[in-house]
């Protein structure tokens, strides 16, 4: 039996790295990886014979023209924010571009990240992310809309990832740390007066170990009579509120909650209006919003799988969170 060809876009990330391990215990697959530093990936996978490196900015992708075609998966996270100019090209266009170089015979699947902020509770398009986003999620909105419609929507799973973790905060971490997991430190620090707030605006997360086994099992168990046409996944674990959040952290840090204020919806709204507070038009929605569940969800389980991280305290503990020691 042939080897397939998997590329991996934005492979120096968290998720992306996490992919790469995946795959490589995993499967037989040849992969190829595209980075901007390749000195960003550990030495053991530059040097892995299994790997091949396509080391470019993801708008300069045509210089890999040959080995693009050659690619029969394809998982695109690779994204930019910040600058508007430079999501648009790289949102949108360059992907648009690389999506153009694959050989439509050889290519069985593409598996494309986008973000669960375009998404309302039922899992549909929410116009107000595009009327509201950041220029990150106003491209991600405008480029799955795009995507749907194209000629690879067939061949397109869509995965949605809600708040990611991954990476360990210690010197040791084998992955790049995530975002989130990052400013688990900063959350510490100010656990002391979140004890004395309830907030019960409801979240899902999920860890970039359990994105890497969903995308391997959509993959791996790919059959066109039963993935037939383009597909959306939101990925994540059951929801639960901030409320729940601050106790398993209490919780942890041995810390009493002996009252708490419940900051309500219509509350929120009223300090949103007298506080001298400077806000995105995004973060003045998203407190309006509240709540961002989404039904439904599909995590390992969904799939007969075992999450690697399936609750929050899961979370806490393989990211390797120190102690905040306030009584």
């Amino acid at each position: 039996m042939a080897i397939k060809n998997l590329l991996i876009t934005g492979s120096n990330g968290c998720v992306g790295q996490y992919l790469i391990d995946w795959f490589l215990r995993n499967t037989r697959f040849r992969l190829y990886l595209m980075v901007r530093d390749k000195n960003k990936l550990p030495l053991a996978i530059q040097k892995n014979k299994r790997i091949k490196l396509l080391t470019c900015d993801i708008r300069e992708c045509n210089r890999f023209s040959k080995e693009i075609s050659q690619v029969n998966f394809l998982i695109h996270t690779a994204t930019a924010w910040g600058d508007p100019k430079r999501a648009y090209d790289v949102n949108i266009k360059a992907f648009e571009e690389l999506v153009g170089m694959l050989e439509k015979d050889k290519l069985e699947k593409i598996i494309y990240f986008s973000t669960a902020s375009i998404l309302n509770e039922q899992c549909e398009l929410m116009r107000e992310s595009l009327t509201y986003g950041t220029e990150y999620i106003q491209t991600k909105y405008k480029c799955f809309e795009r995507l749907k419609e194209s000629s690879f929507a067939e061949k397109t799973f869509a995965v949605f990832p809600t708040l990611v973790f991954g990476g360990t905060l210690n010197k040791r971490s084998k992955y790049p740390v995530s975002y989130l997991t990052s400013g688990l430190k900063e959350i510490n620090k100010w656990l002391w007066m979140a004890r004395f707030l309830k907030l019960d605006s409801k979240f899902h997360f999920i860890h970039a170990n359990d994105i890497a086994q969903i995308c391997g099992f959509l993959i791996k168990n790919y059959k066109e009579e039963n993935y037939k046409g383009f597909k959306k996944f939101v990925l994540g674990q059951n929801f639960i509120s901030i409320d729940d959040a601050i106790n398993i952290l209490l919780k942890r840090n041995g810390m009493n909650r002996y009252f708490s204020i419940p900051l309500t919806k219509t509350i929120m709204k009223i300090l949103l209006r007298v506080l001298p507070i400077q806000m995105t038009p995004w973060d003045s929605f998203s407190i309006k919003k509240y709540n961002f569940n989404h039904v439904p969800i599909t995590n390992p389980e969904k799939l007969n799988l075992k999450s690697y991280a399936r609750t929050l305290q899961d979370v806490l503990r393989l990211a390797k969170l120190p102690g905040c020691n306030i009584n």
